[in-house]
């Protein structure tokens, strides 16, 4: 369970994307139909629109977007390390200019925490340095010790700082080192020495071999303290999820389901379906009989489809609230299995049935 000062959460859970404030397509009131209990917003989008000036004014950004549940902020780093031709890398911060209107800007581990505090999200991260998945092993190791000097500073500016809202907030620290399992465990070691509230995995599902996400996962998860919570960042499908929950990850994000929903794929108990298919111009059938949201008890997937082809807003909506009823309800039945000591089994069992079928699409 996740204690947040806007509460509990219980373990594994999957974050829907909130990057600029909203998961996109969706209303708060429809998240909370859903069960959500916790967004991912991101501190480089927040930083540059609406900026910290708005965020403060509003009394922070659960105030601002009229949520009150929790909130997870990712420093921006992945962000601001994808600029690759926009930043400027050195061990103090990152200079960037910003996608928006070209403008310069720093981020320091320090600057990133006290823009976090202006947010007011319930869990913050420490700024790291990512790094693509082909880097040869020295400068993974850079970019690793450089995390690690970050995260060091990172706790020093929340000791220094208060939160501003009248409710805690923690910080998390983040593990890198590429897919090499050294640099893994230096890094282990190094951040588990600081006061984090929880560790996340980071730079993984960025190119990499599945088999190498999969082996990184596992071995970084075990070694990470059992009474803290561990979060996989980035990832992914209901697959790469199912399979890090056995490896004991606890925290879950991906844009998938909301991306995927707006370009007509949807998620199933039975594979993936593309909702654009000419073969469901006159179906009927909802889009997951096992599904009880909105979408599927109300419409059918020749109805889902008319809208896609006719450019309708309401496809996008209807489908990402099918996405997101799928992500949140897969983790509740996997909660429910760990409970009942049938994990292994039902996540075997639930990726047979969607790999049996989901090839037909």
């Amino acid at each position: 369970m996740l204690k947040t000062a806007h509460g509990e959460i219980p373990t594994p859970f999957f974050m829907p994307v909130g990057t600029q404030g909203t998961v996109k397509a969706l209303e708060q009131r429809e998240l909370i139909q859903l069960g959500a209990r916790i967004i991912l917003s991101n501190t480089y989008h927040l930083y540059l629109r609406p900026g910290d000036d708005v965020l403060y004014s509003a009394g922070g950004l659960h105030s601002f977007i009229s949520w009150d549940r929790a909130i997870l902020t990712d420093s921006g780093g992945f962000q601001v390390f994808s600029l690759s031709d926009l930043r400027e890398i050195n061990n103090d911060g990152v200079m960037f200019r910003s996608h928006i209107d070209g403008s310069s800007h720093t981020f320091t581990p320090e600057s990133v925490v006290r823009m976090q505090r202006i947010i007011g999200s319930d869990v913050m991260m420490v700024l790291d340095e990512c790094i693509t998945s082909n880097a040869e092993f020295e400068a993974v190791a850079s970019a690793m010790h450089r995390t690690i000097n970050w995260a060091g500073r990172s706790v020093c500016t929340l000791e220094e700082t208060e939160p501003l809202y009248g409710f805690d907030q923690m910080l998390f620290g983040i593990v890198q080192g590429g897919v090499y399992e050294e640099l893994r465990q230096e890094c282990i070691e190094k951040l588990t020495a600081m006061p984090f509230h929880g560790y996340a995995i980071g730079g993984l599902a960025v190119g990499e071999p599945i088999d190498d996400m999969y082996r990184i996962t596992q071995f970084t998860a075990a070694k990470l303290p059992v009474h803290k919570p561990r979060y996989l960042m980035g990832v992914g499908t209901p697959e790469n999820i199912l399979r890090a929950v056995a490896s004991g990850v606890d925290m879950f994000d991906c844009v998938m389901p909301t991306r995927n929903a707006r370009n007509g794929m949807l998620f199933t108990s039975t594979g993936t379906v593309n909702i654009r298919n000419a073969k469901h111009k006159a179906d009927r059938e909802p889009v997951d009989r096992s599904c009880d949201c909105y979408t599927c008890v109300t419409f059918t997937r020749g109805y889902l489809r008319h809208l896609f082809i006719a450019k309708e807003i309401l496809g996008l909506q209807l489908a990402t609230l099918h996405n997101i009823s799928y992500y949140l309800r897969l983790m509740s039945e996997a909660r429910k299995a760990i409970i009942d000591n049938t994990y292994s089994r039902w996540m075997e069992m639930t990726l047979a049935k969607m790999q049996a079928t989901e090839s037909r699409e």
